[in-house]
């Protein structure tokens, strides 16, 4: 039996992964004028709002009821939004864009690492062999093949920092589903309503001891175009659009879309003129490589165990 999949669904995926891979270079030229800690907080303090408005059309005011698990949702929401946000904003003024995208498209394969730390459900051994490449291709892009580097921490303190967003938006996913009966939208809208609180705390703290700084009313405007595609585009449009694209392909078609997050910031890079080490390139490719060969073979093992092939078949 094969799946059937829409062509809406793919292209909601594709302006999901697109969006994000675009959001690395962007946010890169904006930390130029505005801190990651003012970035954030502008970032998802405007998005809650534009999710509050969202669910209470779709869902209506029952949805807002926390029905005694404020505390999770507080910390998921603090690790998804606060603790993904910030670590990689930070990072990524130590890092490239390109870099910093190669890094958060590992999440497929951290997600499958946290399970077994946390669950005790060790990975098939292909796929451990998947994550080993992975890693590899991403020590090749991040030392730009001076592999010898990679024992100088503090060369890759922006690295290490974007992986722990990474790393804390795995443990906002995991989170989702002990919210069994929520939909997408209220799970990310009242997670991401406390979540900022975390952000404003955050911002309130870095501020004090000289780590952020104020905006003022003249950077905000020279970085507006950027914030508006940081909010639009890489905050409202993909989370919409991945978790509906996923509703509609499944999570084992979905995961595939996140190689177009690095693609597209490669891309960007290239248009920009930026020029690219061999070593950058080959492991960009074996990472997505890596990818791919885990997803077709968690793939297999679905078929196998459901007898169902979720195939990439256009269907309207």
């Amino acid at each position: 039996m094969k799946s059937k999949i829409s062509i809406r669904g793919i292209a909601l995926l594709l302006l999901a992964t697109i969006a994000w891979g675009g959001m690395f270079p962007v946010a890169k030229a904006t930390l130029h004028t505005l801190d990651a800690f003012y970035m954030t907080l502008i970032r998802y303090g405007i998005t809650a709002v534009i999710f509050v408005a969202i669910l209470w059309m779709v869902e209506g005011k029952q949805a807002f009821r926390f029905e005694g698990r404020a505390l999770p949702l507080f910390f998921f929401g603090s690790m998804g939004f606060a603790g993904f946000s910030l670590f990689t904003f930070v990072g990524l003024g130590a890092s490239e864009p390109e870099h910093g995208a190669i890094i958060v498209a590992l999440m497929p394969i951290l997600t499958a690492l946290l399970n077994w730390a946390v669950k005790g459900i060790r990975p098939a051994a292909f796929t451990l062999g998947t994550i080993v490449l992975a890693l590899f291709g991403v020590l090749l892009v991040v030392t730009k093949g001076n592999l010898h580097e990679v024992s100088a921490i503090g060369n890759h303190r922006g690295n290490l920092l974007i992986l722990l967003g990474a790393i804390s938006w795995v443990i906002y996913t995991f989170g989702a589903a002990s919210f069994k009966g929520w939909s997408p939208l209220r799970y990310s809208t009242l997670s991401l309503m406390l979540g900022v609180i975390s952000i404003l705390l955050s911002t309130l703290a870095a501020t004090y001891f000289g780590a952020a700084h104020v905006p003022s009313s003249r950077q905000l405007w020279q970085v507006g175009p950027e914030m508006a595609y940081i909010i639009v585009f890489a905050s409202v449009a993909a989370v919409l659009g991945w978790n509906n694209g996923v509703k509609q392909l499944g999570p084992l078609n979905a995961v595939l879309f996140i190689n177009f997050v690095p693609v597209t910031a490669f891309t960007i890079g290239a248009l920009q003129g930026r020029a690219f080490t061999s070593a950058e390139l080959a492991g960009a490719a074996i990472v997505l490589a890596a990818l791919i060969a885990s997803n077709l073979h968690a793939r297999k093992i679905h078929a196998a165990v459901h007898g169902v092939t979720p195939r990439l078949r256009l269907d309207r």
